[in-house]
């Protein structure tokens, strides 16, 4: 417990769930796969001008050394049994043992801008994540928690939490109001655990409220991609898979051109035919994922076996795409068309979670309607970091733009190109080398400025 702003509340991570979903469905099937494999994670701040003082990183010291004593519960086991059925016994045993070794596996540095200053004297932070895949994929979620907590603990402190449960609430009711179906993806960039559980409770209250009114809306707010709150919540967990999978897999193989493919045949290996069947298309640019999603896709625990013909492509057996980078109105043209040339009436799904607020969410649904597919959305920061000054409240308490991301796996260097060029990461050379092997269109959008992205 501390204490902000006068109020008594919760502070940091004390759940192992307190997590995305799409990390304990890509830990089992790491565990399947690459039991091994050793990989390296880092930290950018892609907001540079907002840093954490030394009384943040202190903070943050001993809080991370916190995460070696979170062990899962008997009822959270209970819970994952009953809801996550595509997580296997075999996995959730071995989850119910897990404990996180930060003093081994998290490194943290302060670069201060001077010696002088004390604790209020502001510096560069750096993380690096290092050890086996399946015993460091789940430290990058609290880690961006955490960090994000520290900042507004001890540097943005100009906020309350006010009004935060009847905000998400009415951002809930016009999005359910305007036909939109949504989940909450907020984790990573939160502005504490506190804000997170308020906004949580708001949009349980938001669908309540339309169900009570019979709007007649085919809106609704379905889920959380954080599985405490889902379970604290009596929500769905929402989620599939992350940038890491794709990443990873390309990194192990080194091969790039056959990279998006390999790692749907390990996916699909893991979990079945249309389980978990959301697919993120940007890693290597979306037109090279296209032509991955257009080969027929295994059965269940098949992988590296010869593919029939006449077996269905994963443009077929999943559900459909997310949206996480670049143009949303082009990237909607592009899969209607994707779909088309593939023969695919099916009316599929997009997902969208880039950057997301309720006039967007409008926007994209009124243009995916309009092609005949399913849109959905992800939405994060703009539920769980959206504040203004108590001091003045015409200013906008801005969010960090952070994220961790996997770096070299067995020694080999990851990368990311994704569909906006300002969210692309790894060495320049490296990333030349790949642009050409997939074929890379190079692409900056101009609403993708990451620097500046929740100023507005």
């Amino acid at each position: 417990m501390s204490t902000v702003n006068g109020h008594s509340h919760l502070e940091g991570v004390f759940s192992l769930l307190d997590t995305d979903l799409y990390k304990l469905t890509m830990h089992r099937a790491v565990r399947q796969w690459f039991p091994g494999v050793s990989v390296k994670y880092r930290f950018t701040n892609r907001t540079p001008h907002m840093q954490l003082n030394r009384r943040a990183f202190r903070w943050l010291q001993k809080q991370v050394a916190e995460m070696a004593t979170i062990q899962l519960t008997d009822d959270e086991l209970v819970w994952l049994e009953s809801t996550c059925r595509y997580l296997d016994q075999d996995y959730l045993q071995y989850l119910k043992g897990f404990k996180l070794r930060p003093d081994e596996h998290v490194k943290l540095d302060f670069n201060p801008e001077s010696e002088h200053g004390g604790d209020d004297v502001f510096g560069e932070l750096w993380v690096t994540v290092e050890g086996l895949w399946v015993e460091t994929i789940l430290y990058e979620v609290p880690l961006l928690a955490l960090i994000s907590e520290a900042y507004f603990k001890f540097v943005d402190t100009d906020w309350t939490h006010d009004g935060q449960t009847e905000n998400a609430k009415q951002k809930g009711l016009k999005l359910i109001e305007n036909g939109c179906v949504f989940s909450e993806f907020g984790s990573r960039r939160r502005r504490d655990y506190e804000t997170h559980q308020l906004v949580v409770q708001g949009l349980v209250a938001a669908q309540k409220e339309s169900e009570a009114n019979n709007a007649g809306s085919r809106g609704k707010f379905s889920g959380t991609s954080n599985v405490h709150m889902a379970m604290r919540f009596g929500v769905a967990p929402i989620g599939t898979v992350a940038h890491e999978w794709f990443m990873g897999i390309a990194a192990l193989t080194d091969n790039y051109a056959d990279a998006n493919e390999t790692a749907l045949q390990y996916w699909t290996g893991t979990f079945g035919r249309g389980v978990l069947s959301i697919a993120l298309t940007d890693t290597f640019g979306t037109p090279a994922f296209l032509r991955s999603f257009s080969r027929p896709a295994p059965k269940s625990g098949t992988i590296g076996t010869e593919k029939e013909g006449s077996d269905p492509t994963y443009a077929e057996i999943f559900t459909g795409v997310r949206q996480d980078s670049g143009d949303p109105m082009e990237y909607i043209s592009i899969i209607k068309a994707f779909y088309t040339e593939q023969g695919i009436s099916d009316k599929k799904t997009i997902v969208f979670s880039d950057a997301l607020n309720v006039d967007k969410c409008i926007k994209y649904k009124e243009a995916t309607d309009a092609v005949g597919l399913t849109p959905s959305f992800g939405v994060g920061t703009f539920l769980t970091n959206d504040f203004v000054h108590a001091s003045d409240a015409s200013k906008k308490s801005v969010p960090l733009n952070i994220v961790i991301k996997l770096s070299e796996a067995q020694g080999r260097a990851a990368i990311k190109l994704s569909d906006d060029r300002g969210k692309s990461t790894g060495a320049d050379e490296l990333v030349r080398r790949i642009k050409q092997e997939v074929k890379y269109e190079e692409k900056a959008w101009v609403g993708g400025d990451e620097a500046h992205r929740w100023d507005k």
